[in-house]
Parts: C-alpha cells; structure tokens; sequence
C-alpha cells in the first residue's frame, strides 16, 4: 500500500537513472507562508480597521508630521529663524530675560562641547577672537540652527524651537572676551578690532 503511494509521487522526470520525487511542503507551513503574505499586504495597503491606524499611508504620513510640527515647531518657521539679520540678534542680545533664556539653552545643549564657560571641549572656545564659521551675529545663528554636520554639530533647528535658536545665539554674542579658565587653544579666523564691535564669537 505505502509502496503504491510512493509510486503515485515519483514523477516522469528521470535524469542518469534518478526520478524526482514529489515531497510536497507540509501544511502547516504552507498556512503559515501565505498568512504572511496576506497580512504583509494588507500591513502595507492598510486600509482595514484594527489591523492599522485605518488611514492609510498617506494619513499615517499626515498624523507623524501634525505631531512632529507639535514637537519641534513648523519647519518654514524654522527656515525663516535660520535667516534672521545681525540686528535682530543683537536686539535680543540686549534683553536680560532673552540672555537668561539663552544662557539656560547653552548650559543644557551646549555646554557638552563647548563647556559651560564657552571655553572650548569638543568644540571650540566662543570667548576668543578666533572664528571658524564666521563672527557675525547672523552667522552665529546660522551655525546654531543649521549645525556643522562634518564636525558633529547638529542642526539645532531641528531639535530647539526658533526662539530658543535665537536666545543662544544672543547670549554667544555675549561671551566675547570673558577670559574663562585653561580655555581651548584658539581655531579658526581671527576676527580684527575693527571688526569686533560689529562681529560676535560663534
């Protein structure tokens, strides 16, 4: 009887005196590839109520940027911040609750790399006259929001809010000359005096 049904599943194809025999997958295996298949498919239509959000790509698209423009502000808010002039910085700069704010925004994002006097860690000491990325209050800024990605600074836009980009780059303006202890050794430009009372320390 096993012998016949062994027979039954040898198929025609004979190739040097050896026939192919027909060992069909197991079932179980079988259920378990296709149930992937299908629930990939509608994993990735996802258009089925309780197997998705139900909205679909686009929707789950939509809902991840309403609740990233929640999170860190609109993105055309923070490329307009990213092109703010020397004087706007400089107003802020001369606002004590704006340079509080900036100090508060140094102090948790920015001191890791530049230390909390700005002396320079990682990153390079902001109370000199020497400038890497340019002195002007606008370009302190731009540094700031926009990062220097090869040097491993981030582009803080993405993470502050527009006016917390602006409130550190008022109180960088700020940290020219204050002279802190065993400061970094200086990297960059060095900015002229006669330029110094129009361009601030990045």
């Amino acid at each position: 009887m096993n012998d016949r049904r062994d027979e039954d599943r040898l198929l025609e194809h004979e190739y040097d005196g050896i026939r192919e025999y027909d060992n069909p997958l197991p079932r179980w295996w079988l259920i378990i590839l296709w149930v992937s298949v299908a629930w990939g498919v509608l994993y990735c239509i996802n258009i089925i109520p309780g197997l998705g959000s139900g909205a679909g790509r686009i929707g789950n698209y939509e809902r991840d940027m309403a609740a990233a423009r929640e999170k860190f502000g609109d993105p055309q808010a923070a490329a307009q911040a990213n092109t703010v002039d020397d004087a706007t910085v400089l107003a802020a700069a001369s606002d004590p609750l704006t340079l509080k704010a900036g100090q508060q925004v140094f102090v948790t994002y920015c001191a890791s790399c530049h230390r909390e006097d700005a002396g320079g860690n990682i990153g390079p000491n902001l109370t000199d006259d020497y400038w890497i990325h340019g002195a002007k209050p606008s370009l302190i800024h731009g540094t700031i929001a926009n990062g220097v990605l090869d040097k491993g600074m981030p582009a803080w836009s993405a993470v502050l809010k527009p006016e917390q980009v602006l409130e550190a780059a008022a109180y960088v303006t700020t940290l020219h000359d204050t002279h802190p202890k065993d400061p970094k050794e200086p990297q960059g430009v060095k900015v002229e005096e006669s330029e110094e009372s129009n361009e601030k320390h990045e």
